[in-house]
């Protein structure tokens, strides 16, 4: 198969580039900095924030193989702090790398698995997707955002042949953790005393967190499936218990649930 990764510098799509092509796939995969190139990864150097770049990719890698099987959506990034406290600048970087990014990729791509008659399109949304997370709002924001997207395009394209899948990860022990921007208002530990208690409490989860090879073998499982699921929860079994009770338990409840969890 033939499968485009974004962002695969580090974390879930390292990993996941690195198996699949020890599982004899093609793999093409998106980078924005300069890291080391592993033997059998063919290395793109795109910014998924631009549409002309993500869309000369994407011919390029048809110009060289002829099709897309599988476009793995995983190019993302984190921005933690009070809602209230994001710049503008915080709030379009993070919508337009988690959210806009992947709707160029889908756009570029979309065209060449309908002609093609197949394919599989999977988006890395989130258990923050399903879930409003305390001084994680705009991540949050934008892997909803992918939970809707999805849900339309899935009912829009499968007469193509092609599948849509979203994966929600839970907290995994990557550098996701020591890479997320946070805000640089000097007011937050005054006016919000629980940032610091619940980011400690977030990253504390994080780094304790299942490994990204784990996720990486669930996604080669998910690519080789005839009849995949619409969603897949990866994610301890304390944290898919927390999406079950979100779907079943008043919602006033389970936000209690939630400040308590994390201590504010």
């Amino acid at each position: 198969m033939v499968i485009f990764i974004t962002g695969i510098s580090s974390g879930f799509g390292l990993e996941t580039a690195k198996l699949l092509v020890q599982q004899g796939h093609c793999v093409y995969g998106t980078i924005r900095r300069n890291v080391e190139r592993l033997e059998g990864i063919h290395y793109l150097t795109v910014d998924v924030r631009d549409a002309k770049v993500v869309e000369k990719a994407v011919n390029e890698i048809v110009a060289n193989e002829g099709h897309i099987d599988v476009l793995v959506n995983n190019a993302g990034i984190g921005i933690g702090g009070p809602i209230e406290c994001a710049t503008p600048q915080e709030v379009q970087l993070q919508m337009e790398t988690n959210f806009i990014g992947l709707v160029h990729c889908v756009k570029a791509t979309v065209p060449v698995m309908r002609q093609q008659g197949h394919g599989k399109i999977i988006a890395m949304s989130s258990i923050g997707g399903l879930m409003g997370l305390p001084f994680q709002g705009f991540y949050s924001a934008s892997k909803f955002a992918i939970e809707g997207y999805c849900e339309a395009l899935r009912l829009e394209i499968q007469q193509f042949g092609i599948q849509v899948i979203v994966i929600r990860p839970g907290d995994f022990s990557t550098q996701f953790t020591a890479s997320r921007k946070k805000t640089s208002d000097a007011t937050v530990q005054q006016v919000y005393p629980a940032y610091k208690r619940a980011m400690g409490k977030i990253e504390h989860d994080e780094n304790g967190g299942l490994k990204p090879a784990f996720l990486a073998k669930k996604l080669g499982k998910i690519i080789m499936k005839k009849h995949p699921q619409n969603g897949y929860v990866v994610a301890s079994f304390e944290q898919k218990l927390s999406v079950t009770l979100k779907r079943f338990l008043p919602a006033k409840l389970f936000s209690n649930v939630l400040r308590s969890y994390y201590k504010l």
